[in-house]
């Protein structure tokens, strides 16, 4: 099959991590291909599924940059505290906003706003072809380009970046491994209205079988992310909304009053994985095709855009100084610059999550002390509340404060 085009980067998966990278380098001045085999919906009015991301301070700043923010500033509900549990224990920790001076610490956006927001702004965006709906099963390699292929078509792109899941098809057409480590538990995802109001405060608290974060939505509604054990999860799937909420019930509490189901309930199983390298020969990965952790930190979308900014200002740099996308030196200071932070919040998801999965009396009191110091440790706990808040290191441009954007096109 001849090939149908040509591109400087071309992308396959046109989700959140996926579209905004597609934006990120557009933006930048590349010409773009989004290959999705399901594109989402674009538009506004889309059905709510349930789901909703916590988007940190810097990947909000990111998002302004990119001109998407305006479009999800409405129906974006700010975070303006946490406060991390063990459980029903009277000791925890609790991050202010007002402590760092810098705003909210983040914003809880729905999935399908981000979703419509992120194809609005692609759709402005000289450089950057609609989501073609192809489902990439084919990868060679030939005269200094790579070419994907689906049914029906091909394309040659000086540069392929998977953002197509944790099982991502391009990683594996491209031979690289990946390691998983199967937690055994399941994610439970849905969203709740509640009687009295949240106050912009996210709760993560930490039960036996395992994390159980209420995040605050626009509106008297709270999304809910609940780990339970495999075994028992499709027991309580299977319930009726009555009894879900009852399940539901004696794990939330009652501070915020009567709860009900808005929208469907969402699973996955909880697994930490890993690609054995995260480029290979005109080829990157981002987000959970390079590495997907524990929903405890709620900081898996944002470990991807991270990822984003890191790949969109390498090859701008590169291009400074003529290289192409794919030339092996940017790809190279890509999976440099990204190996810590992600070794670090794979390490951190998976240590907590096993720290606080044993329900021994011991442990937990030494938990529960440790939290409370932390809490009465004012510098340790801002360092904490950068990190959550993406604004600590050394950050590309799109996430930096200082940055103006002086490469944008319109």
């Amino acid at each position: 099959m001849t090939i149908a085009r040509e591109t400087d980067i071309a992308i396959a998966g046109g989700g959140l991590v996926g579209l905004t990278m597609a934006c990120a380098l557009a933006d930048a001045g590349f010409d773009v291909v989004v290959l999705d085999g399901k594109p989402a919906p674009a538009r506004r009015d889309a059905a709510f599924d349930g789901r909703a991301s916590a988007i940190a301070a810097a990947s909000q700043r990111m998002l302004a940059r990119l001109g998407v923010w305006d479009a999800l500033a409405p129906c974006a509900q700010p975070i303006l505290e946490i406060r991390v549990s063990d459980g029903d224990a009277p000791l925890f920790l609790h991050y202010d906003h007002a402590d760092v001076g810098e705003g909210p610490l983040g914003y809880m956006v729905e999935n399908r706003d981000t979703i419509a927001a992120l194809h609005e702004r692609a759709a402005a965006l000289p450089g950057l072809a609609p989501v073609a709906p192809a489902a990439v099963d084919q990868l060679e390699r030939a005269r200094g380009r790579i070419v994907l292929g689906w049914p029906g078509g091909r394309i040659a792109a000086r540069l392929a970046i998977a953002a197509d899941g944790r099982a991502s098809r391009l990683r594996a057409l491209a031979g690289i491994g990946s390691t998983t480590h199967d937690y055994r538990q399941t994610g439970i995802v849905c969203t709740v209205r509640h009687e009295r109001p949240h106050q912009g405060i996210a709760h993560e608290r930490f039960l036996p079988a395992g994390p159980f974060a209420i995040l605050p939505l626009a509106g008297d509604r709270a999304s809910l992310v609940w780990t339970e054990r495999a075994d028992l999860a499709p027991r309580l799937l299977a319930l009726d909304d009555t009894a879900f909420l009852e399940e539901l019930g004696d794990r939330f509490g009652d501070f915020l009053g009567g709860l009900a189901l808005e929208g469907p309930r969402w699973s996955y199983p909880l697994a930490l994985v890993r690609a054995e390298r995260v480029v290979d020969d005109r080829l990157a990965l981002i987000g959970d095709a390079a590495q997907a952790i524990h929903p405890i930190a709620g900081q898996g979308f944002n470990l991807g855009l991270r990822d984003v900014a890191t790949l969109a200002h390498v090859l701008a740099e590169g291009r400074a100084v003529g290289l192409e996308p794919g030339d092996a030196g940017p790809l190279a200071h890509y999976e440099r610059w990204r190996r810590t932070d992600t070794v670090v919040l794979a390490t951190v998801t998976d240590g907590l999550n096993r720290l606080f999965a044993n329900d021994s009396a011991p442990l937990r009191l030494a938990r529960d002390v440790g939290l409370a110091l932390v809490d009465r440790a004012p510098p340790l706990k801002r360092v904490f509340m950068r990190h959550a808040m993406g604004t600590f290191g050394t950050l590309p441009r799109l996430l930096a404060a200082d940055h103006a954007n002086t490469v944008r096109r319109t």
